[in-house]
């Protein structure tokens, strides 16, 4: 969406922010032997206890042979995005455990991603999830009015070429606001000075995925969850952000 009004900027704020406090709530109760159903739980009862609602939560895009049965998408490992959440699925000790929220607040749309490791993480994880966290800042710095999409992936790529990381091509980030997903799509590896162009009031939601491995996925047979194909373990990181003339503004810090 482009947001104009002031209501759009204000809802657009609270929404961040209470997406904000309840994927940090939530990232605190990964543990080990917390089953990834009971974070879900967790998460959903949160939202709306805040006012909100789980945007992810029987969203079913073109394509989809089903709603996505969940709040929260809790991906482990090799798993990129879209882990779907179950009672048998168990956190343990020397996981790269990523959480992938939506919510919708007073009919306004956001999304945002984090990745920890439980325990205390080997040279390549914290490689991995520090350089993800760096493309993210870095593609955030490269979001600005009359810019192009494309700007937003060449920095992410840059940062995963220097850090002898994997960019996942075929996932990318997003426009957002008035829906769970809208255009343009924003390719991680995009080319600079390609693609639509940044314009004041954008919201877009900024999500770069690296792996330590090449970065092909395949689809699960949950036919939701994308995982490396090479076995691999992966990051990602996630925010939504309004492009102002004074620059962006973070909503989910």
């Amino acid at each position: 969406m482009i947001a104009t009004t002031e209501e759009d900027f204000k809802n657009l704020r609270a929404g961040g922010k209470v997406l904000a406090g309840v994927l940090a709530d939530t990232l605190a109760q990964v543990r080990n032997g917390v089953a990834t159903a009971e974070l879900d739980l967790f998460a959903e009862h949160a939202i709306r206890a805040r006012g909100g609602i789980p945007s992810f939560l029987h969203y079913q895009p073109e394509g989809a042979a089903y709603p996505y049965p969940a709040a929260l998408c809790v991906s482990i490992n090799s798993e990129v995005v879209h882990g779907i959440p179950r009672a048998e699925r168990v956190i343990k000790e020397g996981d790269i455990v990523s959480l992938d929220l939506g919510l919708s607040y007073n009919g306004y749309f956001l999304d945002a991603a984090r990745t920890m490791f439980l325990g205390t993480a080997d040279d390549q994880a914290r490689l991995l999830i520090d350089g993800t966290k760096e493309a993210l800042a870095a593609a955030l710095g490269a979001t600005r009015i009359g810019g192009h999409v494309g700007d937003i992936g060449d920095a992410i790529v840059r940062i995963a070429r220097a850090r002898n990381l994997g960019v996942v091509e075929e996932l990318g980030g997003h426009a957002v606001g008035r829906a769970v997903h809208e255009r343009p799509f924003i390719a991680n590896d995009g080319k600079q000075g390609e693609g639509e162009v940044i314009v004041s009031g954008m919201v877009l939601a900024i999500e770069p995925m690296l792996a330590e491995g090449k970065g092909a996925v395949v689809v699960a047979e949950d036919e939701w969850t994308y995982i490396m194909k090479d076995g691999k373990r992966a990051a990602h990181f996630e925010d939504t952000v309004i492009v102002t003339e004074k620059g962006i503004e973070i909503l989910t810090r």
